[in-house]
C-alpha cells in the first residue's frame, strides 16, 4: 500500500512514506512521527489512514533536521525494554540534542512546508489537506497550523503548542488535541492554552483521557499504550477529518 519517496532537493532533500487509498480518496493527510522518527509504527498509522480513504504522507523530519533517524529509532525501541532503558536514555538525549538548535527547527519547518505543498498541489489534496502528529509530531502539528493558512484541519496528539500570541492567532483551521491525564507537563499548561485559543476565537477542542499518560496511542510500547483511549481517539480523529476534509 505504501512506498518511500524523496522530497526536496540537494541538502534539503528528505524521505517520506506515502500511502495511497485503494478506493475513493477523501482528502490528504500529513502524518508526523514521534521523536523516534519515521519508524514502522508511523508507517502503519499512515497505512491505517490510507485504508480510511486519505492519501497519507509521513515525512522523515529527523533526517530533514540533520539527524540519523535510524539511530534514534533504534534507541527509541530500546526504551520499551526495561532492561535496556537506563542505557538508552542518555544516548537518546545525546542523539536528539541537535533538534534544540534553531537551524534544525528551520529545516524541519521547511520540510513540513514541502510536504504540505506536495499534497495540496495534488488533485487528491487540493483544498482538503490536514495534519495529524504524535508527541514531537503533535508539537509540529501546532506549528504547521500556525504557519500554513491553507491547512484545513490539525490533530495534535500530546503535543506542545510552543507558540507566541501572534503565531497562535494565525491558526485558522479547526484543531482537535488529545492528552493523557497523567501527562503532567502538558496537563499543567492546558487551562492556559484553552484560554489563549478562546481569546483568538479559533476552533480548539481538547480531549483528555483519564488514567492515561503520554504516548497512549503507541501500540508498540506496552508501558504506555492504552487500547481504550487509543481506539476512542482514533474514532474521534476520523470523525473530525470527515467533517473538515471531505
Amino acid at each position: 500500500m505504501g512506498e518511500m519517496i524523496q522530497l526536496g532537493n540537494g541538502d534539503g532533500g528528505f524521505g517520506a512514506y506515502r500511502s495511497y487509498p485503494e478506493d475513493e480518496i477523501r482528502g490528504a493527510l500529513i502524518v508526523i512521527h514521534e521523536i523516534w522518527g519515521l519508524v514502522d509504527h508511523i508507517k502503519e498509522v499512515a497505512d491505517r489512514f490510507a485504508a480510511e480513504g486519505y492519501l497519507a504522507l509521513a515525512p522523515d523530519l529527523l533526517a530533514a533536521g540533520g539527524l540519523d533517524s535510524a539511530v534514534v529509532g533504534r534507541l527509541g525501541a530500546d526504551l520499551a525494554d526495561p532492561a535496556k532503558r537506563a542505557q538508552a536514555q542518555p544516548r537518546l538525549r545525546e542523539a536528539t540534542a541537535p533538534l534544540h538548535a534553531p537551524a534544525a527547527a528551520t529545516r524541519i519547518k521547511a520540510a513540513l512546508k514541502e510536504s504540505f505543498d506536495y499534497l495540496d498541489s495534488a488533485p487528491e489534496g487540493e483544498g482538503r489537506t490536514g495534519v495529524v502528529g504524535y508527541c514531537f509530531g503533535g508539537t509540529y502539528s501546532f506549528a504547521l497550523a500556525a504557519a500554513e493558512p491553507r491547512l484545513q484541519a490539525a490533530v495534535p496528539y500530546y503535543g506542545s503548542a510552543d507558540l507566541g500570541p501572534e503565531e497562535l492567532g494565525r491558526i485558522a483551521c479547526p484543531v482537535l488535541a488529545f492528552y493523557g491525564e497523567q501527562d503532567r507537563r502538558l496537563m499543567d499548561g492546558l487551562p492556559a492554552l484553552r484560554q489563549r485559543f478562546a481569546e483568538t476565537g479559533a476552533d480548539f477542542q481538547a480531549h483528555v483521557y483519564p488514567g492515561t499518560g503520554h504516548a497512549f496511542f503507541n501500540d508498540t510500547n506496552p508501558a504506555v499504550y492504552n487500547p481504550a483511549a487509543a481506539e476512542d481517539a482514533w474514532r474521534r480523529t476520523l470523525a473530525f477529518l470527515h467533517e473538515h476534509l471531505e
